[in-house]
């Protein structure tokens, strides 16, 4: 796990280019803080930050070149298929110098040039420096796990990195806020469009590649996700999974130093470390009683005879690091779950290097409250005239509140309208009552989504929900974060359920066995059985819950985020009356406005961070 910066361009001489390289290296020492190294060239340069998980000697050092010093790679991430593809390599005729993944995709690369990146199995963000075609290509993992933003200059020069921070001392970056971006942040709570918060700079999509050469930017797609359920039994679907995942885990603990692994209370992390059997376990948990899932934990610890280290996260701390924690997201967050995720990393960086860890088996295997619509909401839609819920809806919005309101509007939606991913912040009639002009920008969240739809027409409605989620709230959401907070201190977290043949394996199973009567993730609850007790396999999804609707009718915080709503800075973006009033009714009681108070209070701490502390 590391971390690069690069740029191309021959506006500065070898010296200045190295100087450039480790002011914009520095930003992001955080990824790797084993080493450091450099390559220059009169149309290119790049730089890299290292944190040594396999082959830990000099010789996984980057960026690495080939033979000839025409191939210049750097790499983040991991590829868990490297020991196979060396070995198909080497049979045809390619020497290796050292035991690293890395090495392996520069070979990999001179053999097969673009038809290597399907070949890969792991986590990735990459960059390949062709020195004889004078091409950059960048490449993602299929699943955006790691991350990879560019930036396009006035110049038709290309920036590119692992982090957005990372771009900020060099002077072909220039900042500015993209004024468009935050009107979809307040409805999903995390930045979902392509272009990001900095005008600008993109990023590169799962399982695509970029190439520029000579001033000229296309991207590829190389990976597409198919759903082809087969007409498999239960057991037959139980038994799969429980050999992909089996197989999966062995593959992500291949490592030089120890790994351990990140427990909640849930299904997910339980059946990891159930099949990983780690030496090393770890939580962290809140005091309030109904957002402590610590118990379960050591339980667990218990049942494998692993060691687990726990860790109870105050408020006080929450708030004291909001803004590092902002900070290393690059761009803002709204999920409440970024705070346990710091402060879990942090307790996990003072003992091991690597964690695995349960993100994507919701989306892969139907995990998620939203994907089961109520059945009186379903007999509605199917009873009711379209034309009456709209009637309905119109008559709920003027005269209504509370929940009848809430269902009779979305009543009035099909089921496409109404799941946008696993978040539903401000409709977008809310959010333009509290944005000002400049920033009012005409927005709809079904045309981010509708393509999505599109895309699996003829599937049925749990898959479709389950394919929107892999592409924007799993990698702009929960994968973003795991990279930021877990990088933030120098760890390297993976996820054995988010492999390619765990995904080729859930995108066989028929819904019927994903969601059952009413029991999500039915079909890996059951594969779960061999190695946990059931009363693990049928607890309901709770992750790491925080209680920041509490929090935000306690006078001490309640005054901290009223400070933030009052400045000047949330005048310039937001109608300060319309904001404090939201944060006026939670606090008093006569409302529970806690997740939008904190998208709000999330953005502008963001803000505060990288345009007027930075």
């Amino acid at each position: 796990m590391c971390g690069f910066v690069g740029f191309t361009g021959d506006l500065y001489n070898l010296e200045e280019q190295k100087m450039i390289l480790g002011k914009m290296l520095h930003e992001i020492s955080h990824r790797g803080p084993d080493g450091e190294g450099f390559f220059c060239d009169s149309e290119f340069a790049v730089g890299f930050r290292r944190l040594r998980i396999i082959d830990v000697s000099t010789n996984g050092d980057q960026p690495m070149l080939n033979e000839d010093g025409s191939i210049v790679l750097v790499f983040n991430g991991e590829i868990y298929n490297f020991q196979e593809l060396k070995d198909h390599l080497i049979v045809l005729g390619h020497k290796f110098r050292s035991q690293t993944d890395s090495e392996v995709l520069i070979h990999g690369y001179e053999e097969f040039k673009e038809e290597l990146f399907p070949k890969l199995r792991g986590m990735f963000g990459l960059a390949i420096w062709d020195r004889k075609e004078k091409k950059l290509l960048l490449v993602r993992d299929i699943f955006g796990i790691k991350p990879l933003y560019y930036y396009l200059t006035r110049d038709a020069e290309l920036l590119f990195g692992s982090e957005i921070k990372g771009f900020l001392p060099c002077p072909l970056f220039k900042k500015k806020m993209n004024e468009k971006a935050i009107k979809p942040y307040m409805t999903f709570q995390y930045p979902v469009t392509n272009e990001t918060f900095f005008k600008g700079v993109f990023k590169l999509l799962p399982g695509t590649y970029l190439v520029w050469q000579a001033g000229k930017l296309t991207t590829k797609a190389y990976f597409n996700h198919i759903f082809s359920e087969k007409g498999v039994n239960k057991r037959i679907a139980v038994e799969k999974v429980r050999k992909a995942i089996k197989d999966s885990v062995q593959m992500h603990k291949v490592s030089d130093v120890p790994i351990g692994v990140a427990v909640s209370g849930g299904v997910d992390s339980s059946y990891i470390a159930a099949e990983a059997q780690s030496q090393s376990m770890f939580s962290v948990g809140f005091r309030d009683v109904n957002f402590d899932e610590t118990g379960y934990a050591k339980e667990l610890a218990s049942l494998i005879g692993s060691k687990i280290y726990i860790e109870y996260v105050e408020p006080q701390e929450c708030f004291e690091k909001f803004g590092d924690i902002q900070y290393h997201l690059d761009e803002p967050s709204a999920n409440p779950s970024v705070l346990p995720l710091f402060f879990l990393t942090k307790l996990i960086s003072q003992h091991v290097k690597v964690v695995l860890s349960g993100e994507g088996a919701d989306e892969l295997f139907g995990g998620y409250e939203a994907y089961l619509v109520p059945r009186k909401m379903r007999w509605y839609r199917r009873l009711v005239p379209q034309c009456l819920r709209n009637l309905l809806a119109k008559f709920a919005e003027l005269v209504l509140k509370g929940t009848v309101k809430t269902k009779l509007i979305r009543g009035a939606k099909t089921e496409q309208e109404d799941f946008i991913g696993q978040a539903y912040i401000f409709t977008e009639k809310e959010s333009t009552a509290l944005l000002r002009a400049g920033y009012d920008f005409e927005f709809l969240a079904t045309d981010l989504t509708n393509k999505y739809y599109v895309q699996t027409e003829g599937n049925d409605l749990l898959t479709q929900k389950i394919y929107l989620d892999l592409n924007l709230w799993l990698p702009n959401d929960i994968l973003l974060k795991a990279d930021k907070m877990s990088m933030a201190h120098s760890v390297e977290l993976r996820t054995p359920f988010l492999d390619i043949e765990v995904l080729k394996v859930a995108s066989e199973i028929p819904s019927k066995f994903k969601v059952r009567r009413g029991v999500s993730k039915y079909v890996l609850r059951e594969a779960s059985l061999r190695k946990l007790p059931s009363t693990w396999a049928t607890r309901p999804k709770k992750g790491f819950p925080v209680p920041i609707a509490n929090w935000l009718r306690d006078k001490v915080f309640y005054e901290q985020v009223k400070d933030f709503f009052v400045s000047r800075v949330a005048t310039q973006f937001f109608e300060n009356s319309k904001i404090l009033k939201l944060l006026e009714d939670h606090y008093t009681g006569k409302s529970n406005n806690a997740r939008k108070i904190w998208t709000i209070y999330s953005f502008l701490v963001w803000y505060d961070q990288y345009f007027i502390k930075r």
